[in-house]
This record gives structure tokens, C-alpha cells and sequence, in this order.
């Protein structure tokens, strides 16, 4: 006898409700006291209202081993699914830590597998929210392999859509190389990554650590790099994660979102009279210079505390996302070290991949000197940086506000590495090393011989100053577009915006390859 809808569509119902409280009950109040919400309360804040549709929520596990064929859960403790942020789409999977502490199992990963490849074919973000444990011991190689798959699809949408990683909690073992794979990493400040943790590096060096100080957010924001920024709380953290997507386009091959202003593009920028010292070795921030330029003062910084010396970020200028990348010659008058290097040239790289136009601002005395940088490769890591200006096709538009020494004048974003529009402030040096180091290699020994070298270098520095230290030649020579008053940055450069957009890269005669070998 076949059964009515009313009975089918009740034990549906029964089903469904049985899959939505994941763990338990019981579990989802111990997420609440640590601090912690719970995964669909997290989805909630994060997703436009009543707008997300959850997919694949009735697949279990299939291990046997140590008692898991007696505990099966709805889910197996991720959520997938695709909703709206702010009217636009997006793909989420969210790990649900009330399941077997949110550890990926074989189905656990075929999961984010899945939707992120859905992502890539329908061409919207993914973001993932992260609170795991690591892969599932229990399932042995079969979580390894579900691991590989998930991290094989990071890869495979990797400059195809953007994907963002949220830190709400543990991330452990090789679990943590996904966030790693994706573009951004936003990290609460209660959440924690790590390869090994505190038992195992105690073991192998003795050293005893807590969780916070191996792989908490501050180490991760300050000295590893891996968080590109940091959150309170989870509520601030999915409001960084909304405003990020803003500035994006959806997949590679749209346009980046356009937002009308009203801040009108003439506006003068007076203030940077004072904000920026004519003397070139007195130090001030660039970021006053890049919100003065912004629409509205507006500037999302990306990882504002690592490598401060460079600071990268989104901005709007007259309604267009672009990138911006400067130098920051509060921080170690500017100077690019190995961090730095690393910083500039995958923020550039990804925003060549999203059809982003990058707007460099230069003030920089080169790159860092000594040993240390010398043996850590500051030479591979500065190539990083010429290899993602030279290679990215997008709008690129440099302003050279103050110093522009050596490599690093090329580095960051020259006309030789494919600038389309090069400003000068008359406050510019344009320069292989600093008139008082050239002065010195150059007259030495003519020095020697002079009475009173240190008015003979006084001397021959003016006159070095008077003609490398400038903009001048560097304009005569066509590497600079156009000498401008500083006050007429935002207008320059919104015009010059509104003309390069129109951009199409075309390489004609240039022999096929399947890609270039960037010097990692």
C-alpha cells in the first residue's frame, strides 16, 4: 500500500530537522559558552536574509572503523550550499565543529570539493568558514585523499573566482593549507593555525608553546603573512568578508564593480602639501596620501601589520575598484625587504587576475641591505615583484611622489615593466642610488686629493641632485608622462582611469607558452 504525501513529507520533515541541529543540541549550546557561534547562526550573518539553499545535506560518512558505522550525523559536519551578499551571488561551505569537532572526512572534503568546483563552472566566489580539528583520524588515508581533492580544487579556481577563507576556530595539520591556497584569510582574533601542534613541537625542540603563540591571529597577521586580516569577532570578521567582496569582481572574466560617488574627481588634494615633507629623508604615512585620493576616504588595507614597510589595498577612485600599492616611508623609510617583496607581488598578481587596475604610489630608497636579506634571497623575492608588474595586463598608472632609487624605482611599477601612465611629483628623485651614496663612489678618489672632502662631497651632491634628483630628465627621456602638481593626484589619476580601462592586451608575436616560472 503506498503511503500518503502527509506521511512522506512528515518523515522529510523529521529528517531535515534531524540534519540541521548537526551534533546535537547538547554540542551547539557548548559552541555558544566558548564564544563561538553556531554554524548557522554563522551563515545568517554572513548571507542576505532567508537566501541561502543548502545542498547535499543528507550524505554521511562511510567508515567503519572505530566505531563509525554506529555514529553517523547528517552533513558529516560541513554545510554547502549558495546564497547572496548584497544581491550578488556566492558559494559557502561553513565546518560544523558540534560534528566530530569539524574534521574533514572523505565526504567531509568531497563536499567543498563539490561546491567549489561548482563555484568555478557558474562563475561566482567561494567562501569558506573554517572550524576543524584537521583531517579525521579515523578515517585514515581516506581523509588525506579528501584533503588532496579539496586543495586541488582551491587550486583549480585559484584566479577563476575569488575565494575567501574565515578563521572561526582550530585549523590544523594539513587541513590549514586550503585557507593558505585561497586569496584572503580572515582570521577572529580566538581562532588558530598550525602544521604541527604544541605537543608536537614541544617533542621535537623541547620548546614549550601555547596555541595562540605557534599559530594564533596576531602571529599569523604580524609574522607569517598567512592572515590578510583580523577580526574581534566573528560578527566583524563576516562584515570585513561582505565589504572585500565589494571591491571584486565575481569570476575573471567581469568587469570589477563599479559604485557611483559623489565625491567629485577635481577635488583637490591642498592637504598633501603638508602631509608629504619636500626633504626626501623625513618620513610621513602614505596611507593619508591614498585615502586624500580615494573616493570618500575610503581604503581597505590588506594585512595592515605585516611588512609595513609596503602597503597594499582596495580603494575606489571616481566609482572604479582598483588596487593600490605603495611604499610606506613611515616604516623603514619605505624600504622593500623580503616580506615586502612577497606582500607587493602576490596582491599584484591577484589583482591582475581579477581585471583590478593596480595604482602605485613610489617613495622608496631601494631595497633592504645586509646579510640576512642577502642569504634569505632578497634577490629571488625582489624578482617576484618585477615579475608580477612586467606580467600583469591590467590598467597599471604609478606615481612617484618622492624617492625612486635602483631596482627598486623598476620594481614598483616603472614605465620599463609595462606602466601605462607614469606621474612625477616635482618632489620626485629618479635615481640609481641617492645623490650622497653616488657622490661617494663616484669622486672618491678626486676626494682624496682636496682639502676638505666633506665640502668638496656637499658640493658635487647639489650638483648630482641638481641633475639626476628630479623628474625632469626622467620626463625628457619619456619614462614620466607628466610632471604633476601633488594637489592634482585624484584628478590625474581618475582620468587616467577613465581612458586605460578600456585596456586590451594582445601578444603579437610572442611564442605560445603554457605559463611564465614566477621565482617563488
Amino acid at each position: 500500500m503506498s503511503r500518503s504525501h502527509e506521511d512522506l513529507l512528515s518523515e522529510l520533515r523529521g529528517i531535515r530537522e534531524k540534519g540541521i541541529i548537526g551534533g546535537g543540541l547538547d554540542k551547539i549550546e557548548a559552541q555558544r559558552k566558548k564564544g563561538k557561534l553556531w554554524v548557522r547562526d554563522r551563515l545568517s550573518l554572513l548571507l542576505d536574509k532567508d537566501g541561502f539553499q543548502e545542498i547535499q545535506w543528507l550524505r554521511t560518512h562511510r567508515s567503519t572503523f572505530f566505531g563509525m558505522d554506529k555514529v553517523k550525523v547528517y552533513g558529516d559536519g560541513v554545510i554547502i550550499g549558495y546564497g547572496r551578499i548584497d544581491g550578488r551571488p556566492v558559494f559557502v561551505y561553513a565546518q560544523d565543529f558540534t560534528v566530530f569537532g569539524g574534521s574533514i572526512g572523505e565526504v567531509h572534503g568531497e563536499k567543498i570539493a563539490h561546491l567549489i568546483e561548482m563555484a568555478v563552472r557558474y562563475g561566482a566566489p567561494v567562501i569558506g568558514l573554517y572550524d576543524s580539528g584537521g583531517a579525521r583520524i579515523q578515517e585514515g588515508v581516506a581523509s588525506l585523499h579528501s584533503s588532496g581533492l579539496l586543495f586541488a580544487a582551491n587550486v583549480k579556481a585559484s584566479g577563476v573566482v575569488p575565494q575567501i577563507a574565515v578563521m572561526l576556530g582550530p585549523c590544523a595539520g594539513a587541513a590549514s593549507y586550503s585557507p593558505a591556497l585561497m586569496d584572503f584569510v580572515i582570521m577572529v582574533k580566538q581562532a588558530y593555525m598550525f602544521i604541527t601542534g604544541p605537543e608536537v613541537v614541544k617533542a621535537a625542540t623541547g620548546v614549550e608553546v601555547t596555541f595562540e603563540e605557534l599559530g594564533g591571529a596576531h602571529v599569523h597577521a604580524t609574522k607569517s603573512g598567512v592572515a590578510h586580516l583580523v577580526a574581534d569577532d566573528e560578527q566583524t570578521a563576516f562584515a570585513l568578508t561582505r565589504k572585500l567582496l565589494s571591491y571584486l569582481p565575481s569570476n575573471s572574466n567581469e568587469e570589477p564593480p563599479y559604485i557611483p560617488t559623489e565625491d567629485p574627481i577635481e577635488r583637490r588634494l591642498d592637504n598633501l602639501y603638508s602631509v608629504v615633507p619636500t626633504d626626501p629623508v623625513k618620513p610621513f604615512d602614505v596611507k593619508e596620501v591614498v585615502v586624500s585620493v580615494a573616493d570618500n576616504g575610503e581604503f581597505l588595507e590588506i594585512q595592515p601589520d605585516f611588512a609595513k614597510s609596503a602597503v597594499v589595498g582596495f580603494a575606489r577612485v571616481g566609482g572604479h575598484s582598483v588596487c593600490v600599492v605603495a611604499n610606506q616611508p613611515a616604516e623603514k623609510g619605505g624600504v622593500i625587504d623580503i616580506d615586502a617583496s612577497n606582500k607587493i607581488a602576490r596582491f599584484v598578481r591577484f589583482c591582475d587576475a581579477f581585471n583590478l587596475p593596480i595604482i602605485t604610489f613610489v617613495d622608496t630608497p631601494g631595497f633592504m641591505p645586509g646579510v640576512d636579506q642577502e642569504h634569505g634571497g632578497i634577490i629571488r623575492h625582489g624578482a617576484k615583484i618585477l615579475h608580477a608588474y612586467a606580467d600583469a595586463t591590467v590598467p597599471k598608472i604609478t606615481v612617484i611622489m618622492r624617492k625612486a632609487y635602483g631596482g627598486a624605482y623598476i620594481a614598483m611599477g616603472s614605465k620599463s615593466l609595462g606602466a601605462d601612465i607614469t606621474y612625477a611629483w616635482p618632489t620626485a628623485e629618479i635615481a640609481v642610488m641617492g645623490p650622497e651614496s653616488a657622490v661617494r663612489i663616484l669622486y672618491r678618489k678626486e676626494a682624496e686629493t682636496r682639502p676638505d672632502p666633506a665640502k668638496f662631497y656637499e658640493e658635487k651632491t647639489q650638483e648630482y641632485r641638481k641633475i639626476f634628483a628630479n623628474p625632469y630628465l626622467s620626463a625628457e627621456l619619456g619614462y614620466v608622462d607628466d610632471v604633476i602638481d601633488p594637489a592634482e593626484t585624484r584628478l590625474k589619476i581618475a582620468t587616467a582611469l577613465d581612458f586605460v580601462k578600456r585596456k586590451r592586451e594582445e601578444y603579437v608575436g610572442i611564442v605560445p607558452k603554457k605559463h611564465s616560472n614566477i621565482p617563488l
